[in-house]
């Protein structure tokens, strides 16, 4: 009877033991809640509602993966360096920024070199690969090729043949009581005069600081030479020294037929002048006798992400969906902005865009702005006082040797 009754017992014992262990395995697993990602983007005002479709759409792409929350705020590109370096803990996980503030951001360690660089080279552009690249390191995303400026023009007022010279534009300008408009209160435009003439300007190896022979008094163009071309210009009737929202203002009211600028006002500019519009190289200038092709510094746009972002991972992977073929080919269709990505570069709109064509013609005489900071005030006093007609009566010698002084002082 005893062990009849033990046999019961361990026979329930065991029962019990296989019944816990089949509700274990059929349990159902714990639920895993995705990650949490926080990012912030930095771009122009310009692109909130382009930023706001891109991050949008990524953030339904990887549903699922990830619990986004991604903020676009607006910071300009000019200045993102600048504002990134006060706080590189602090700053934008993902932001835009111009080509020619890549190597104080990379040697400030802002930026990692990129991890898949031979593909992201394989899509875009060789120039906007080689302004992403320090020492032959990727460290960015090209996103534009486009950061550069040529000539609009109104048809109604200026024929293609007087767009050719700066003579032709001021004069038919003029006769008719318009103007031409360009910014002289900006170095980065008043380059022009000086680019395709023998005189040098750029960056010592020192990567920091200025060498300028702006002011150099041999040669078949001396500096006194494209400073007296300059106060002949600006005496002119049909011109006007005009910021570029000045510029598009001008050419808004119609007191502006033509001006320097680049492919940001391309829309505005075609919906104010409609058939009308022209768009060309830089002009030629008269300059001692002769006609000198106006130069041009270019560069173009890129994506950074910060080696400090709590997310690299995710930062790296939003920054190449911003710069993919077809977020380009949609900036391009939103905001008229040159593609780096060569799919997108060598497609139909693309080259049917006389804007985009013009800046093509006109990087046959440019060359990536490659200055330092000393280079812009001092540029900039000398262009305003040609601009004002040089009220001070000082020699043009002494002002262009001071120029050169300060944009080469350490």
């Amino acid at each position: 009877m005893e062990k009849r009754v033990c046999r019961l017992l361990l026979g329930l014992l065991c029962a019990a033991a296989f019944t816990g262990c089949g509700q274990a395995e059929e349990a159902e697993p714990e639920s895993i809640e995705p990650q949490r990602v926080e990012l912030v983007v930095w771009g122009a005002e310009e692109d909130a509602e382009l930023m706001g479709r891109v991050i949008q759409n990524f953030q339904e792409h990887y549903q699922g993966q990830a619990d986004f929350k991604i903020a676009f705020e607006v910071q300009g590109e000019s200045q993102c360096k600048d504002v990134l370096l006060g706080g590189l803990e602090d700053g934008a996980d993902v932001f835009t920024f111009a080509d020619d503030q890549l190597n104080a951001l990379a040697a400030a360690g802002a930026l990692d070199p990129i991890e898949n660089a031979d593909e992201i080279r394989s899509r875009n552009l060789s120039s906007t690969v080689e302004a992403a690249t320090v020492n032959g390191v990727l460290y960015a995303y090209p996103l534009t090729a486009d950061n550069g400026y040529f000539l609009y023009y109104n048809k109604r007022y200026i024929t293609d043949e007087q767009a050719r010279t700066l003579d032709g534009i001021l004069e038919a300008a003029a006769a008719k009581g318009k103007l031409f408009a360009m910014d002289w209160s900006s170095a980065w435009y008043v380059y022009s005069f000086f680019g395709n003439t023998g005189l040098q300007v750029g960056l010592n190896d020192d990567g920091i600081t200025n060498y300028c022979t702006w002011n150099q008094t041999e040669g078949s163009i001396r500096g006194i030479d494209v400073a007296q071309a300059m106060l002949r210009i600006a005496e002119n009737p049909g011109f006007a020294s005009r910021t570029d929202e000045e510029f598009l203002q001008g050419v808004k009211d119609g007191s502006v037929v033509a001006g320097v600028s680049g492919v940001w006002n391309a829309v505005a500019v075609n919906e104010a002048w409609g058939e009308d519009t022209g768009a060309a190289k830089l002009p030629t200038y008269s300059c001692n006798g002769s006609q000198v092709q106006m130069a041009s510094f270019s560069g173009c746009k890129l994506i950074g992400v910060n080696a400090y972002s709590e997310y690299p991972e995710w930062a790296a992977r939003l920054a190449e969906w911003i710069t993919d073929e077809e977020n380009q080919r949609l900036r391009f269709e939103m905001r008229g902005q040159g593609p780096s990505n060569m799919a997108v570069a060598d497609s139909p709109a693309i080259m049917e865009s006389p804007a985009i064509a013009a800046l093509l013609e006109q990087s046959e005489y440019s060359q990536l702005q490659r200055v330092g900071g000393k280079f812009w005030d001092p540029v900039t006093e000398f262009a305003e006082n040609m601009a004002a007609g040089n009220p001070s009566g000082q020699s043009l010698q002494e002002q262009l040797d001071e120029m050169a002084e300060a944009v080469c002082a350490r």
